[in-house]
């Protein structure tokens, strides 16, 4: 017979880190400070590197009633602080709360909306925006990303107010004031996803200088503005106007699953986006997809499940200084 108090997963489902595996590893803001402390400062709770001793020393944590949080240098008395520095620093919104906005971010697979954000932690919208764009801004950024190399696809899309990714006659391609965004994928790898003034020769060549090694394979639609390509890379284009998607190994079916998922978050989860603000959504997308398999698949092993390995992944660079 089945315990009730423990229940049972069935054994396809990867949900292993749910709400509730959450909150019993941080049931509350002390917990939750204890786990930056060790995080930052002291991987046993109790000693660490002191910055006025210069050498390692005992802590205990620090409370007299003010609610300040910190731990103390038993030596000297030099107080460190785990949350300075970091995104949490000065912040009056409780650390359990920003935890439990981590993981809402990462356990979904198409994002969440800051007013989801505010429903889900009962804080005002003001706020829940604004950690939203903190945790999307500091954390999932990543502006040095590593060159793209192998075989790469590259294509460009466009966004407008409505969302309405097709021009009047139903054609793909760019409505009257829509913002042109470019993307590159390695096949099984990473994407650079950048938000550019438009689709010129000019600017699509410099993107794919920048991001993607000489020698590399890369594969682009019949987009005149691709004909630079071929300078330095071994360069493969596929007709879509022909009605010819897939050529033996020439496609750019990876980019497109990539902008469906895109288009599909944007449309679905925050309706509309400003031009001010696309690169950060765009960046929060590239960062789900390039962070998909944070873990290896090993024979015999438990996979660590996608949602907790971003989890993770987030708590470690919130640890972090913010730059």
């Amino acid at each position: 017979m089945s315990n009730r108090k423990n229940p049972t997963r069935g054994t396809a489902s990867e949900s292993r880190f749910s709400v509730m595996e959450f909150m019993a590893e941080f049931p509350d803001d002390d917990a939750c400070l204890a786990h930056l402390w060790r995080t930052r400062y002291s991987p046993d709770g109790e000693h660490a590197l002191c910055p006025k001793c210069g050498v390692e020393r005992s802590f205990h944590k620090y409370s007299n009633g003010d609610g300040r949080q910190s731990w103390t240098c038993t030596h000297c008395g030099r107080h460190v602080h785990p949350t300075a520095g970091t995104i949490f620093h000065k912040s009056s919104t409780s650390l359990h709360l920003w935890y439990y906005a981590l993981f809402l971010i990462t356990s979904t697979r198409c994002g969440i909306s800051a007013k989801q954000l505010e429903r889900e932690l009962g804080v005002t919208y003001k706020t829940a925006w604004r950690m939203f764009n903190v945790i999307r801004n500091s954390l999932m950024a990543e502006p040095e990303i590593a060159p793209l190399e192998g075989k790469v696809e590259a294509d460009e899309t466009y966004f407008n107010r409505s969302n309405r990714l097709s021009n009047k006659t139903g054609k793909p391609g760019r409505s009257p004031g829509a913002r042109t965004v470019f993307g590159m994928v390695e096949r099984q790898g990473r994407v650079v996803v950048r938000h550019v003034p438009d689709a010129t020769a000019d600017v699509l060549s410099r993107e794919i200088d920048l991001h993607v090694l000489p020698a590399s394979m890369v594969f682009t639609d019949m987009h005149p503005s691709y004909q630079r390509t071929g300078w330095h890379y071994d360069h493969y284009r596929i007709n879509h106007s022909a009605g010819v998607y897939v050529d033996g190994d020439v496609h750019t079916q990876t980019i497109e699953g990539f902008w469906s998922t895109v288009k599909g978050g944007i449309r679905g989860v925050y309706h509309s986006v400003s031009a001010k603000w696309l690169q950060s959504y765009l960046d929060e997308y590239a960062w789900r997809y390039n962070h998909r398999e944070f873990t290896p698949r090993i024979r015999g092993v438990r996979r660590v499940p996608v949602g907790e390995a971003k989890f993770r992944l987030l708590l470690a660079l919130a640890a972090r200084p913010v730059r």
